[in-house]
């Protein structure tokens, strides 16, 4: 597992390559490349149909480093480490799959590297920012001498980030880092509109049909399963190697 721009990152490649660019797999908060991707066996699906598959692990998360501020770890930030790694890939142009966290700093990357994302699909992504509703100094508290926090969401929160001991500091800091730069939508800036999925039963992803239209009438999906659930989820998997087929 090489380092490439400090993140830990995989890389399937295909027996029979396709003439068709790599796919950068972007996983969801408190997790990595290997329980989102590997694991549920969409990147060994895609490196199937010839596809070159990267997988890294986000900052703060799974084997990468652990950041030293909130700074490193804002969304734009993160979207910038993975165009950092696309370009030490060699791949001028690229497509994207995302899911919660990782399609949010998904939204980032077209903007981040213009011109070199063809397509993409976006999974479980809140059309508001959820973490903003965070207290992050009592959530810093929590993590650091175990403070329960009073407001429950927060408190949520910090038993997500605490489960994961030693890494626990480093992910409150993510979580101060995306929510003092909050997603707001925007333009998409790729050679084709994305594609979302959405679980039936994930609140979190509430309103996202009004995202969809923003960016002028991108399809969104719907697929069986709560927003932890849909990842290993037939219908996800069946919905990118649809749109990522050539």
């Amino acid at each position: 597992m090489p380092d490439t721009p400090g993140l830990a990152v995989r890389t399937l490649t295909p027996d029979a390559p396709a003439d068709a660019p790599p796919v950068l797999l972007v996983h969801g908060f408190g997790s990595d490349g290997t329980a989102d991707w590997v694991d549920t066996g969409l990147a060994a699906a895609l490196a199937a149909t010839g596809r070159t598959v990267i997988v890294p692990d986000l900052c703060g998360h799974g084997a990468s480093p652990v950041p030293e501020s909130a700074a490193e770890v804002t969304a734009p930030a993160l979207a910038a480490d993975l165009v950092a790694v696309m370009d030490q890939a060699g791949a001028a142009t690229f497509d994207i799959v995302g899911y919660s966290l990782g399609a949010r700093v998904a939204w980032e990357i077209p903007s981040a590297a213009p011109g070199r994302v063809e397509r993409a699909v976006l999974g479980g992504l809140a059309p508001g920012e959820p973490f903003t509703a965070v207290d992050i100094e009592a959530l810093h508290r929590a993590v650091s001498d175990g403070t329960e926090c009073e407001d429950p969401f927060t408190a949520a929160i910090a038993g997500m980030v605490g489960a994961h001991g030693d890494r626990a500091a480093g992910l409150a800091l993510c979580v101060e880092g995306l929510r003092s730069v909050p997603f707001q939508g925007g333009p998409w800036n790729a050679k084709a509109l994305p594609v979302f999925v959405v679980g039936e039963n994930d609140d979190l992803t509430r309103g996202i049909d009004g995202l969809a239209e923003s960016v002028g009438g991108a399809r969104l999906v719907t697929v069986p399963g709560a927003h932890h659930e849909v990842l290993a989820g037939t219908g996800f998997r069946d919905t990118v190697l649809d749109v990522l087929a050539r």
